[in-house]
């Protein structure tokens, strides 16, 4: 039973971190991904986007698709970073209090949420 005043995940994104040397193994898990699950991959970035502090590609995914893709990416990212957090209109939220790292913590730059920012004293 869900409690109606839990957030509903209307899908996620998993960001794969990588570097220029690690970039051509980054962007092999992510079209195996796209091969093997229903998802759709973003644009492979050559700089810090939004929040991330490193370059990134996206995978987004229903909910439906968490249970086969996580446990994957898991076993196969091969030491490459990966951040996951699901979509629940609550951006700030989905980044900082909802998020799944697999390998090294990275820094977020919250203060990009602006709108949520002031309700949370990050400025």
């Amino acid at each position: 039973m869900t409690d109606a005043s839990e957030p509903r995940i209307s899908g996620y994104h998993a960001h794969i971190y990588y570097d220029a040397a690690s970039m051509p193994q980054a962007l092999a898990l992510c079209e195996q991904a796209a091969q093997r699950f229903a998802l759709s991959v973003g644009c492979a970035h050559r700089q810090a986007v939004g929040p991330h502090p490193d370059w990134s590609c996206q995978l987004g995914f229903a909910p439906e698709v968490f249970g086969q893709l996580i446990p994957w990416l898991a076993l196969n990212r091969g030491g490459l970073v990966v951040f996951i957090h699901p979509l629940t209109g609550n951006e700030l939220a989905d980044h900082r209090d909802h998020a799944i790292w697999m390998g090294a913590v990275r820094p977020l730059n919250l203060a990009i949420f602006a709108k949520d920012a002031e309700a949370l004293d990050l400025e």
